[in-house]
């Protein structure tokens, strides 16, 4: 399976995301990551009025629902009728779509989640980008950085792709489910409506409409 399978736009609808035309600048979802507080920052300059700045730097849709107990550090937009429940810890340049959900228990560090992303509870989520609806279970965790601290590659069947990029999460497509504890190591790519089953430890690139199991 060739490369051009993992391109930014075969893994997320980008005409259905309010800021869709940011990330086609990027042929592979792994470019985005050094990016996002550039995007975060185009993106805030523009705001609509339905947002208010919660404190410097935190941009939050007048519709989303923001828990006590949580923590949200700048730079990072919220957007309509996503919910921060409590006791996230949104660790600073995040990017929350419509209708996301980061959970009781969750982390989040240098994230991109597209409309309808869930982060259940008790999720990590670093330096990663998740396309619209997808859905982690309770537990699982997307990894981004090796054992031995070197440079991530992705491990497409034509080859390994150099990210240059020591830290480096996963990139799951639109609709992409992820069970309970899974863990997906540094530079997972998950095609469209796969689905990762709860315990899987998985490595490398899966093909959109899989099942992966234990």
């Amino acid at each position: 399976m060739t490369s051009d399978v993992w391109e930014t736009a075969n893994l997320f609808d980008l005409k259905s995301c309010g800021w869709g035309d940011l990330l086609a600048r990027f042929r592979y979802p792994w470019l985005i990551i050094e990016h996002i507080p550039t995007l975060i920052s185009i993106i805030s300059t523009n705001i609509e009025i339905s947002y208010t700045e919660l404190k410097p730097g935190v941009f939050v849709h007048q519709t989303a629902k923001i828990s006590p107990f949580c923590e949200i550090c700048a730079p990072a937009v919220i957007g309509a009728k996503s919910e921060i429940r409590r006791g996230a810890y949104l660790r600073g340049n995040t990017l929350l779509g419509e209708g996301c959900v980061v959970g009781h228990c969750c982390e989040v560090k240098n994230c991109i989640l597209l409309d309808g992303a869930t982060l259940a509870h008790f999720n990590y989520a670093g330096d990663s980008v998740l396309g619209a609806r997808v859905h982690l279970g309770a537990g699982a965790v997307l990894s981004n950085l090796k054992a031995d601290k070197s440079l991530v590659t992705i491990a497409s069947e034509d080859g390994r792709i150099p990210t240059g990029l020591k830290k480096c999460g996963s990139f799951l497509g639109d609709g992409v489910e992820v069970g309970c504890n899974a863990v997906l190591n540094p530079g997972c790519v998950v095609g469209k409506g796969s689905r990762v089953y709860p315990l899987v430890s998985l490595r490398g690139c899966v093909p959109a409409g899989s099942i992966v199991k234990k």
